[in-house]
């Protein structure tokens, strides 16, 4: 959960995004060092990772980040900051994959995550004036 000085927030969500042409290159190595730097990516933006997986062809990741943030701005922030740290620190994908173009494709999967299911939302707000024991 997280808070500041006007709002309480739990806006959690699982994050999908693939390699360029799905070439299945995040193993040993490579895989170690994406998973280091988008968990300190997510530090130093703030956002809390709750999990991460990454696939030879894909990533999962499952975060919580404030109402300020987009979902598509952390992924965007997220797969920039890593493809550049990866490229350099592998520059031989670069060469041999990934030449004129990036390591990422361009979409993503966003996924929310909540602690109550939909049905219980509705109930509790259809149920709103009755909790309160008045009527308009």
């Amino acid at each position: 959960m997280k808070s500041n000085n006007n709002s309480v927030s739990s806006l959690q969500y699982h994050i999908v995004w693939c390699t360029k042409y799905r070439h299945p290159i995040l193993t040993g190595a490579v895989e170690v060092e994406a998973k280091t730097i988008l968990a300190q990516v997510c530090a130093e933006y703030g956002w809390s990772l709750k999990a991460i997986e990454v696939m030879p062809d894909h990533v999962h990741l499952f975060l919580e980040a404030s109402p300020d943030e987009a979902p598509s701005t952390i992924a965007r922030t997220l797969k920039s900051i890593s493809a550049v740290h990866i490229f350099t620190a592998f520059p031989k994908l670069k060469e041999r994959k990934f030449w004129g173009s990036g390591l990422w494709s361009r979409g993503c999967y966003y996924g929310s995550v909540g602690a109550i299911t939909e049905d219980s939302v509705k109930r509790y707000i259809e149920n709103q004036k009755s909790n309160i024991g008045g009527t308009e």
